[in-house]
């Protein structure tokens, strides 16, 4: 249930930040910060909120998304644990351009931007470490625009097959995605309608590269994939 409190070791939960950190600004974030459990599709935070909160993904996974035309929506990014996220706006000063939710049963922990803002100001090693985090998804995002407009279909959902692959790993049979996306999930995070996707899903499966089994999917020639990928 939301708001569920959870006793959590932050010095191994945050512990990329943790490091950097003195004693004193660790109590501030031991005193401050927030641990809320969300459902499966339940929203995190909407486009046009305030930015409040630096968030960390604990457990779970949570797509950042942006609605588009006629409803449609396009996934920007997939987090995972341990990631942080949501703070962007806080820097740049304005509301989320983006929304947020959980796309299985999350736990993320909350940290008031107003004490990160302190603490940065103060800390450098901790600013560093924001700086390379934007940096790194402002590479990725810059990435991801020239694929998603230049690729046709096929390279489109082959790269995005390939990005879950490395942002979740695999199951224990070595093969099998360890995230099972909706058709439309999976069409939206590759920009392209549900049915393209289905289409080319089955495609795939005719040529031997992939397998599915209901919102299973596994990858049977992963070098065939990156082919199709690197292609476009």
């Amino acid at each position: 249930m939301k708001g569920k409190k959870e006793i959590v070791d932050l010095s191994s939960s945050l512990s990329e930040i943790w490091r950097v950190l003195s004693e004193s600004e660790r109590e501030s974030i031991r005193k401050d910060a927030r641990f809320v459990n969300y459902r499966k599709n339940e929203m995190i935070y909407f486009e046009d909120e305030y930015p409040k909160d630096l968030m960390c993904l604990l457990k779970g996974k949570v797509k950042i998304f942006k609605s588009g035309i006629g409803g449609r929506s396009q996934i920007i990014r997939m987090i995972r644990p341990i990631q942080y996220f949501g703070y962007r706006a806080y820097f740049a000063n304005e509301l989320y351009v983006t929304a947020a939710s959980a796309f299985e049963s999350s736990t993320v922990c909350l940290i008031s931007m107003e004490i990160i803002e302190d603490i940065l100001r103060k800390n450098g090693d901790l600013a560093m470490f924001f700086i390379q985090q934007l940096s790194i998804d402002l590479g990725i995002a810059d990435q991801r625009v020239v694929n998603l407009t230049q690729k046709h279909i096929r390279g489109r959902l082959a790269e995005s097959l390939l990005f879950l692959k490395e942002s979740y790993g695999l199951e224990e049979d070595g093969a099998t995605l360890n995230i099972y996306l909706a058709r439309e999930d999976l069409a939206n995070l590759s920009n392209m309608t549900t049915s393209n996707a289905i289409r080319t899903l089955s495609g795939f499966v005719d040529e031997r590269v992939i397998a599915m089994d209901g919102r299973k999917i596994k990858i049977i020639d992963e070098d065939k994939l990156r082919k199709i990928s690197r292609m476009g």
